[in-house]
């Protein structure tokens, strides 16, 4: 019996690997782009500042649409649950179409879209984060020695961004790897809902209960490696 619930849950525990692998893949420079939306300072509106212009006038000159549309949906993203986003990604496009657009392995689909969306956004934050606290002088240092600005940011600025925004972003990560779980919100077959199966047809309760050996030998890992990659980048400390 151990070893069927075992290769059950390894069955599981393989849906949830692959929805862990597959939202950081996508989310991680997805979320690099969002950052550089956030910090936008493109103003279309800029030209109509002038001294003399009415306060409505130097606020419009002042908006960066790019910017403020990014901020938005940061906010909507951040400050609403995951569980919520998977079930309208997942439900709402059919409902107004009247057919879901997900077809075939469409909820492990709709759970990535979900998750992919919903860690850029909280990337986004710490890579702004990362970047902002990387000195000025270190961007102007490279303006003099004449580096472009591509240069710049590639050379000095993401480099001392890694450094930075390792420990926050590889506490994200391993929260993704709990938060793989809230994928059986729509049905996906993962390592809880596996789990549960046994629970809700043979009445046993220590499978369910067995899935933690699981997410502790996963977070272990991840810990012991980001660990390692903090130590390797300990060449940035001055």
């Amino acid at each position: 019996m151990f070893w069927t619930v075992t290769r059950t849950l390894l069955e599981g525990f393989g849906t949830t690997v692959d929805i862990f692998a597959l939202t950081l893949v996508f989310a991680l420079p997805l979320g690099l782009v969002v950052a550089a939306g956030s910090m936008s300072k493109w103003a279309p509106f800029r030209a109509l500042a002038r001294p003399d212009s009415p306060g409505w006038v130097r606020a419009l000159a002042g908006l960066r649409p790019i910017s403020a549309l990014v901020d938005v949906v940061v906010w909507i993203i951040r400050g609403t649950p995951l569980m919520l986003q998977l079930i309208v990604i997942f439900y709402v496009p059919g409902m107004i179409t009247g057919t879901s657009p997900w077809g075939s392995g469409g909820r492990v689909t709709a759970t990535v879209v979900a998750f992919v969306i919903n860690y850029a956004c909280y990337f986004s934050v710490i890579y702004r984060g990362g970047i902002q606290g990387v000195p000025v002088g270190q961007r102007e240092a490279g303006q003099v020695l004449g580096m472009t600005r591509r240069q710049i940011f590639f050379r000095v600025t993401l480099l001392q961004m890694v450094k930075r925004v390792v420990p926050p972003m590889s506490n994200e990560i391993i929260t993704l790897v709990k938060d793989t779980s809230l994928a059986n919100t729509i049905g996906v077959v993962e390592l809880i809902r596996s789990g549960e199966t046994f629970r809700t047809n043979g009445g046993l309760i220590w499978p369910f209960f067995y899935t933690a050996v699981f997410y502790l030998v996963f977070v272990g890992t991840l810990t012991i490696l980001f660990n390692l990659l903090e130590k390797k980048l300990n060449y940035f400390r001055v």
